[in-house]
Parts: C-alpha cells; structure tokens; sequence
C-alpha cells in the first residue's frame, strides 16, 4: 500500500493532485437570490410610494389653494355687489338732494 500518491505517467507532473480529497461545498443561490430580489422590489416600490406621497401632497397644496382663492374671490364679489348697492343708494339720495 502507498503512504504517498506519486506520479506515476510523466504527464501527470503538471497536474495538481491536490483537489483529489477536497470537497466541494455547494450553495443555494437561488434563496439568496430571491431574497436580495425582494430586497431590491421592496425598495423600489418603497421609492415609488414616496413620489405618490409627494404628488399627493402637491395636489392637496393646490387643492387648498385653490379653495383659498374661491373663497376669496366669493368675499370679493359679495362686498362688490354691497358696493354697487351702496352706489346706487348715494345716486338715488344725491338725485333727491338736488331737486
């Protein structure tokens, strides 16, 4: 029996016999894989959320604005017609004056 491999063809003395009693540890990949892959969506949709988010609060910034400037534009137009009513009066009272 041999205690020690040799070479035993002349070729063989470029070889590495080394990797005869070396094991091989495989790893699923596929776990891995499909974990970082979730990783990488959750983040991607986590982005896409945000710039919802971010729209949405534009549209209500708008939204409020919006109702700000009808509201105004009511108030405007009521003290308008208030006015013209007033005019209308003082006309009415200045034509009597001169009579």
């Amino acid at each position: 029996m041999k205690d020690k491999r040799t070479y035993e063809n002349a070729k063989e003395h470029g070889e590495d016999i080394t990797h005869e009693n070396e094991t091989q540890i495989t790893v699923d990949n596929k776990h891995e894989r499909k974990h970082d892959d979730l990783t990488i969506l959750i983040e991607m949709h986590k982005k896409e959320i945000w710039k919802w988010k971010q729209k949405e609060s534009e549209w209500i910034k708008t939204e409020n604005q919006l109702q700000g400037a009808k509201g105004i534009i009511d108030e405007l137009s009521s003290r308008l017609v208030k006015a013209f009513a007033e005019i209308a009066l003082l006309e009415k009272k200045l034509a009597e004056l001169k009579k």
